[in-house]
């Protein structure tokens, strides 16, 4: 089930907001030690933003889809048809040799919600290695 309409698509910032840092933080406290977290946002606020398509993203990650009608999910297109664009995800790209591809650091909820609108769309994304 998605729910926009065939060409519509979701407004998207080119720059994360202060607060999405704090999330990401927050997440990685809770799988990485507190030396490399702090490293790792640093090398974030400095990464370029790039674009890659939600269905690449949720492969990538591992992380399963969550569905159009979970609440944070269904806000994101209301909020960016609103016109008050989306933040970029940011990620932190693991190792295949540990089996851990991909960490959505923060952005989950956008990634799905761009997923169910388009999931060929390409949407920014800061990533950084580990």
């Amino acid at each position: 089930m998605r729910f926009c309409n065939v060409g519509a698509r979701l407004h998207w910032k080119q720059k994360p907001d202060e607060h999405d840092y704090a999330a990401a933080e927050a997440y990685l406290a809770l799988v990485l030690p507190r030396a490399k977290i702090t490293k790792v946002v640093a090398r974030l606020r400095q990464a370029p933003t790039t674009r890659h398509k939600p269905k690449d993203l949720e492969r990538a990650s591992g992380m399963k889809l969550l569905p159009p009608d979970d609440p944070e999910v269904k806000s994101k297109p209301r909020k960016s048809s609103a016109r008050k664009p989306l933040s970029p995800v940011l990620l932190v790209r693991g190792s295949l040799a540990t089996g851990r591809h991909l960490v959505i650091a923060d952005g989950y909820h956008r990634i799905c919600a761009s997923y169910h609108v388009d999931r060929d769309a390409e949407i920014p994304c800061r990533i950084v290695r580990l």
